[in-house]
């Protein structure tokens, strides 16, 4: 690896190398020794030097930090602090004693050093004190004893950090570990500025970036931190982390941190994905980020829109990294890897399963089905694979790609029912879809027979479900061609498990008046930037205002007052109240732009109008829906997007149905509610004749 110019940062870092490598600092199954060797063999063959041992769920690492390792650990722990050195990696042992520890006793001080001793005699020589994710209330004898949380923090540190004899890696984890922590902000945190001040100069502090999961990590927040630490940090980056939701993984590069950063840092590990073997992306790439030199490069990266560091293409990187997986993909050499007989090496000396040695090998005879085959796995499929679970804030492009198809063709399906100019081409692109879907399948099955059963095993749960979800559109897709009958998991009352997913966290989700506004992929065409929230009384005369304009742009030159109420004026007019969560406000640059609001009981707006319904009518569908846009929202999206959060909480309050009226001179908005599909005109008796009601079930 290509060290840094260390002159150019001994003002802040003082000596020693650039720290590099990967940190175990997840919630959930902590890795294996087995796996933990394994990663000091590819930290040592790729030039990264560091690990840091924080597993959030070792007990003895966090929750019962005071506890000393019994015989059985220790020479665990020993043997693998001897696999690091021969490996010639840096084994940093850290300890996380913040859930209870008691700053201002000596007993704690003793414990926390007692423990931290007995791991030095195993070999360590690197240490760290953890304080992250952590209550910031002192207990009463710590208030006593210090000013503010950071001084009993750094007071201890430091402490440590001396009887330890001055390690020369020790790192400091802070409360505050990223900008968004801070307050008010990184330059006025005295938190952070009390750890610059007070924290002795040879103790190195990790820092996670703009937010815990940082999307970039710009040069100019680096130095800012720098300047309030008094050093410069060693960042702690969650970029590949998946610890927060079981259902995704990262598999794309390392990328949005500048190489122009590794002169202003004292070193980067990653904090990747809980399952150890698809690492290998995230570890390869970071990697190959730490090599590239920090300045006064030859430009060799072909330059794109979201590439302008000439001496790093995350790109590049990307496919280099899964070149050399796919290798290790092929092999069977990898721990508790057996792979299936018929896929192994012809000089395996025994098939395990096999009942009887002499018996001849099955040839299938004429007319009878062939033996199955399984195909390669390709390094095409590793891209695919790559761009399905690529990074936190973005998909891959041939992820964005399929969401975008999805997107166009089921907006489109007018083309497939009937016979338009755009019928040629919505086939197209259906067929186009349908074979990016099958290149998935595909890309299943390829994995699903690769040799590595290791790395699938960490793998199938994830492909799996991304499986079942294309599988999903591929159906629906067809059903909108017309090339099939509505899938059964589309459109069945009593669809199969696999039909709804999630789980009751799904549940949960589509349930919050937000759910889906933080996509990934932002629903085309979007012409302006909308922001959907709950309304709130405030709202009422803005609500009122757009509720007026738009009355007299439909009614145009004739008297406001010729037009017949309906039940849903009192809601948009402010009279009356929506029923609780169920109102919805959509803004944009400019302001309030529109608004979604509904009665789950309908009777008293239609008492205060003298409008006669019939009981059944109202048994059916009880709640009454008001929604309007200005003119200036002419994408559909944000408005398709309320509805679906109204009608999600006019269910959750036991309604069966919901209903709207609209004018008959209210073409934009008759044209928006039968294009939903999921709206019907009802007839109803004693309705005015310039009044229709479309109603849907729930």
């Amino acid at each position: 690896m290509s060290k840094p110019d260390s002159t150019k940062r001994q003002p802040v870092t003082g000596t020693g190398r650039f720290i590099s490598g990967v940190v175990e600092g997840f919630y959930g199954r902590p890795w294996t020794m087995e796996q933990r060797t394994e990663l000091f063999k590819r930290e040592q063959k790729w030039g990264l030097n560091t690990y840091l041992y924080a597993p959030k769920d070792d007990y003895k690492h966090r929750m019962y930090w005071r506890d000393l390792y019994a015989a059985e650990e220790a020479e665990q722990l020993t043997s693998l602090i001897s696999a690091a050195k021969q490996h010639d990696v840096e084994f940093v042992y850290a300890i996380s004693p913040g859930l209870d520890i008691t700053f201002s006793n000596p007993k704690e001080v003793a414990a926390l050093k007692r423990k931290l001793d007995q791991v030095k005699e195993f070999g360590c020589r690197s240490f760290s004190l953890l304080f992250d994710d952590i209550e910031t209330e002192m207990c009463p004898a710590d208030k006593q004893a210090f000013s503010s949380f950071a001084h009993a923090q750094v007071a201890i540190t430091n402490e440590v950090y001396m009887h330890l004899g001055e390690p020369e890696v020790f790192l400091f984890c802070p409360t505050d570990y990223c900008a968004v922590f801070c307050t008010p902000s990184v330059t006025q945190s005295s938190y952070l500025n009390t750890v610059g001040e007070k924290l002795l100069p040879g103790i190195d502090v990790l820092w996670t970036g703009p937010k815990v999961v940082s999307h970039k990590i710009s040069v100019e927040s680096i130095e800012e931190v720098s300047s309030v630490l008094k050093r410069a940090p060693v960042i702690w980056d969650n970029i590949h982390a998946n610890d927060y939701d079981p259902q995704r993984l990262f598999l794309g590069p390392y990328k949005d941190r500048p190489t122009d950063l590794i002169p202003k840092l004292k070193g980067v590990l990653t904090n990747p994905n809980c399952e150890f073997y698809p690492n290998f992306v995230a570890v390869h790439t970071l990697a190959t980020w730490c090599k590239a030199p920090a300045e006064g490069a030859p430009r060799d990266v072909e330059m794109g829109d979201e590439e302008q560091d000439p001496c790093y293409s995350p790109q590049k990187a990307l496919n280099l990294a899964l070149t050399d997986w796919l290798e290790e993909f092929m092999s069977t050499d990898q721990l508790g890897g057996p792979c299936h007989p018929r896929l192994k090496k012809e000089s395996s000396e025994e098939e395990p399963m096999q009942t009887d040695m002499g018996e001849s090998p099955y040839i299938p005879g004429p007319g009878e089905n062939p033996l199955y085959t399984a195909e390669p796995l390709t390094l095409d499929d590793l891209k695919l694979l790559s761009d399905l679970f690529y990074l936190p804030y973005e998909h891959g492009t041939t992820a964005r790609t399929m969401l975008q198809e999805l997107d166009w063709l089921k907006n489109q399906s007018q083309a497939a029912a009937a016979e338009t100019d755009k019928t040629a081409e919505w086939c197209s692109r259906a067929q186009q879809f349908d074979n990016m879907c099958e290149a998935v399948v595909q890309m299943f099955n390829r994995l699903s027979n690769a040799p590595n059963r290791s790395i699938l095993y960490d793998l199938y749960n994830y492909i799996c479900d991304i499986k079942s979800g294309v599988g999903l559109a591929r159906a629906y897709v067809k059903t909108l061609g017309g090339h099939s009958q509505p899938s059964a998991q589309l459109l069945n009352d009593d669809p199969e498990p696999w039909g709804f997913r999630g789980g009751l966290s799904g549940e949960f989700q589509r349930m919050l008046p937000g759910h889906g506004n933080r996509d990934l992929f932002r629903h085309p065409p979007m012409t302006a930037v909308y922001c959907i929230r709950p309304y709130c009384p405030e709202d009422k005369p803005e609500v009122e205002r757009i509720f007026r304009e738009m009355q007299k742009a439909g009614e145009g030159n004739s008297a406001l007052m010729a037009q017949s109420p309906l039940i849903s004026d009192g809601l948009s007019a402010g009279e009356i109240s929506p029923s609780p969560l169920c109102g919805l406000i959509l803004e944009d640059d400019l302001g309030l732009c529109g608004y979604a609001l509904a009665l789950t009981d309908a009777k008293p707006a239609a008492a205060k109008i003298q409008r006669a319904v019939s009981g059944s009518v109202f048994e059916e569908f009880p709640s009454v829906i008001a929604l309007e846009m200005l003119p200036r929202v002419t994408d559909p999206s944000p408005a398709k997007r309320m509805i679906g959060q109204l009608l999600s909480s006019i269910r959750s309050s036991g309604s069966r149905g919901a209903f709207c009226e609209l004018r008959q001179s209210n073409r934009r908005m008759l044209d928006f509610y039968s294009k939903l599909g999921s709206f019907k005109l009802v007839q109803m008796d004693g309705l005015p004749q310039d009044i229709l009601v479309m109603a849907t079930s729930l």
